[in-house]
């Protein structure tokens, strides 16, 4: 008896060791339920709204606006599908009014409504209009209904090889009136398709492009200009709130902070989304209303990426009366691209999803989604605060207090990017944020990051990185970064050593490379033409020993929906190979030459590069990586050469650029 009451309390003892010990996942707190589509339908969701009754609308890039009934798969778990509106251009916003809907068009928002009550729209009236060019980057969006009644529109710029604004009013948000009139709120929008109410002060997200070095949230007051000057050109029309001209906007590549403090209505953004290590392109946001029906998170807001289907999580905070805050990883694993999110009546939310052209790394063309909470309190980094010489971390649950106090838990680093004419940037003046001490607070719920005040710098991004902090159970934190964007530092008291649960000893401030720390507006380490040049990897010039040239030449280009324009590349063993590197996309993409079976691992390996990415050109340092290009932008040309390898096989070519790994790639053939 005695020994089966101690192999009892042993197996139990390893059961409950187990059980602590289990890694933390996100589908323990966050679920994520497919909603089943007819295979006859193309969901292509450009809006979303819940309506009163619980029935979910949609509208679709194809053009139509769906009725979906039981999107909460209750009862026999069978959604329903009702198609109200069809023969619409591109509707990339839908707006529920009562009575009426009122959806986005390219040229115009248009009035649905069903007068005979038979479930389809019978009257298309034109709402607003504005003027188009005809340019396939002329989305619209909206619209987007403010507490005070009013309603937002945005209009896309088009691309002709840069942003350009071709017909009035692309690049502008507009005020939209309940009699349909427009008037011009703010510009310097590149591609908006996310935008609405916080807190009653207007937001809008953007996507990395020229003059936009990484995706950012953006706080828009009347007349505010927010970066690129294609807009500026309607900039002295009447009803214009904005005095800028295109000509007052200069291309230095200084920080974009930097060039506000000499061009009046230059507005930095409240958050910036660093480019690839927390999504590529932004989309909708909500703030979450839900009373903690979502969990720990209310009056934070959630902001979708198209481009890597996640969800990201904003926590914003007012200092100096400036918006600034943190940007979190929060869910990944959607099956496409995320555009539109909405509440569900039940607190859960709907992620509307589509790729078709714009790719992402969700595998699927459309969907829609819901996330929904489990109820089980998710072990994260809550807030992060502005401190007159650091930062303070609120935690979701107590934390393991001796953990969190051990100076190696934490890192920190800042940098920020270039403003100007080019598409997206560079990180650059990476430098490292060393700390003085450390203070863990009784209650084990937050802690206090002192650093040297003269090591913060206003306009940069901070990144804050508590690999090392457990729960008081033991468990890790589901996202152990957050990205802070300080714009202005807050007052207050400054903490002394005494109340230091920790002293940092002090160390020599350094960037990410172990260089000192660059100048501002200079090129990031590792980036210059000569240590580029000086790989055998890539070589771009004919060397000198080729006297009769190459012996074949290749040209390989891009096209939509993240896919090189030649699947397949047939060369001879040994001979002497020139690539020519064509994007004719309107994305960032590199070539990288690998060995056999080894594109999958090299593009996870560049997608784990963090800050040293864009200094490597996100070319992970692997013998698995051959031949490649740097990083080319739209509409340019970048040629290597090399000498193909001797031993036949089936190579393969990829882009590493983050997100992009696992549908841009081809096979190199290496024959005898």
């Amino acid at each position: 008896m005695k020994n089966i009451l101690l192999t009892t309390l042993i197996t139990a003892g390893c059961v409950n060791a187990f059980a602590q010990s289990k890694p933390n996942k996100i589908d323990d707190y966050y679920r994520i339920i497919t909603i089943p589509i007819p295979e006859n339908i193309k969901m292509e969701i450009g809006g979303m709204q819940v309506l009163p009754d619980g029935r979910l609308a949609t509208s679709t890039r194809r053009g139509e606006v769906w009725m979906i009934g039981n999107p909460y798969l209750k009862g026999d778990g069978k959604p329903s599908f009702h198609r109200f509106a069809s023969g619409l251009h591109e509707p990339l916003g839908l707006y529920y009014r009562g009575k009426d809907f009122l959806v986005s068009q390219r040229g115009e928002v248009t009035r649905l409504e069903d007068t005979d009550n038979d479930g389809i729209a019978d009257v298309y009236d034109s709402f607003s209009r504005w003027p188009l060019s005809g340019n396939y980057h002329q989305y619209s969006y909206g619209p987007v209904p403010m507490p005070n009644g009013e309603m937002l529109v945005t209009l896309n710029l088009d691309w002709v090889g840069r942003g350009a604004s071709q017909s009035k009013w692309r690049g502008w948000m507009l005020k939209l009136g309940q009699d349909g009139k427009l008037t011009p709120w703010a510009t310097g929008l590149r591609s908006p398709s996310g935008f609405g109410s916080y807190k009653g002060d207007i937001f809008y997200t953007e996507n990395q492009g020229d003059w936009v070095g990484s995706g950012r949230m953006t706080h828009l007051e009347k007349g505010d200009f927010a970066g690129n000057p294609a807009g500026l050109r309607w900039s002295k029309e009447e009803g214009s709130p904005v005095k800028l001209t295109p000509e007052d906007v200069p291309s230095t590549g200084e920080p974009l902070y930097d060039v506000a403090k000499k061009v009046p209505g230059l507005k930095p953004p409240a958050v910036w989304f660093p480019h690839t290590l927390v999504g590529i392109s932004t989309s909708d946001f909500k703030e979450d209303v839900t009373n903690g029906a979502f969990g720990p998170f209310t009056g934070q807001m959630f902001v979708g990426d198209q481009g890597h289907s996640i969800i990201t999580r904003v926590d914003l905070e007012k200092v100096n009366g400036v918006w600034q805050g943190t940007v979190f990883p929060f869910r990944e694993g959607f099956m496409s691209g995320i555009l539109r999110l909405e509440w569900g009546l039940d607190g859960s939310m709907f992620v509307g999803q589509t790729s078709r052209g714009w790719s992402a790394t969700g595998k699927e063309e459309f969907g829609i989604q819901r996330l929904v909470w489990t109820g089980k309190m998710p072990f994260e980094m809550k807030t992060v605060r502005s401190t007159p010489d650091g930062f303070e971390i609120t935690f979701t649950s107590p934390i393991d207090k001796k953990a969190a106090a051990e100076q190696d838990a934490y890192k920190m680093n800042s940098f920020t990017y270039r403003y100007h004419r080019t598409y997206g940037s560079p990180i650059i003046n990476t430098q490292e944020v060393p700390l003085k001490g450390i203070i863990v607070s009784e209650d084990g719920l937050r802690v206090r990051l002192v650093v040297d005040p003269a090591t913060l710098r206003k306009g940069y991004i901070h990144e804050i990185k508590a690999e090392g902090v457990k729960s008081a159970d033991g468990n890790n934190l589901l996202h152990a970064t957050g990205y802070y964007t300080l714009n202005e530092i807050a007052g207050g008291q400054a903490a002394n050593a005494s109340q230091f649960t920790t002293t940092v000893k002090a160390s020599t401030t350094m960037d990410h490379s172990g260089h000192g720390a660059a100048a501002p507006g200079a090129t990031a380490p590792g980036t210059t033409a000569a240590n580029t040049a000086a790989s055998a990897k890539r070589v771009t010039e004919m060397p000198a020993s080729w006297t009769n040239g190459p012996d074949q030449v290749v040209t390989i280009g891009t096209v939509p929906g993240l896919k090189f324009d030649i699947s397949e590349i047939q060369v001879k063993a040994g001979s002497k190979i020139k690539v020519v590197f064509n994007n004719n996309d309107d994305m960032l993409h590199n070539l990288v030459i690998t060995k056999p079976g080894a594109a999958n691992a090299v593009g996870e390996a560049g997608l784990n590069l963090g800050l040293k990415g864009t200094e490597l050109n996100y070319v992970p340092k692997t013998n698995d990586v051959l031949f490649h290009t740097n990083i080319v932008e739209p509409e340019k040309t970048e040629a290597i050469y090399f000498v193909a390898p001797s031993q036949a096989g089936t190579y393969q070519y990829v882009c590493t650029f983050p997100g992009h790994y696992s549908l841009m790639q081809g096979k190199l053939k290496v024959v005898k």
